[in-house]
């Protein structure tokens, strides 16, 4: 019984930041990367850097992209496009 009520509060502990700090993050990672996986051609996005574009061409192969900006033409990696920013950008005005 004491070895239990000493071992107790790591347990808690680990729970605690378990729920609040290591399954939001899985839940986000997981998002990010479906949002990678679902970007498609002529999808507006923002890169995480803070450069608007639209998605030009797509390579499965090595995970990148390819965005035309005012200034031309840039390959990047998918990762490197923001999730938050871009959902922002696309999502449709509200006509009142």
């Amino acid at each position: 019984m004491e070895g239990l009520s000493s071992v107790l509060p790591f347990v808690a502990i680990f729970a605690v930041m378990y729920f609040f700090m290591i399954a939001p993050q899985m839940k986000r990672t997981k998002q990010e990367k479906k949002f990678a996986s679902d970007l498609k051609r002529g999808d507006r996005v923002i890169t995480k850097s803070g450069m608007h574009g639209k998605v030009m061409e797509l390579n499965d192969k090595d995970g990148s992209c390819v965005i035309e900006t005012l200034a031309g033409k840039i390959k990047f990696d998918r990762s490197a496009i923001s999730m938050e920013m871009s959902k922002k950008l696309n999502v449709p005005a509200v006509v009142k």
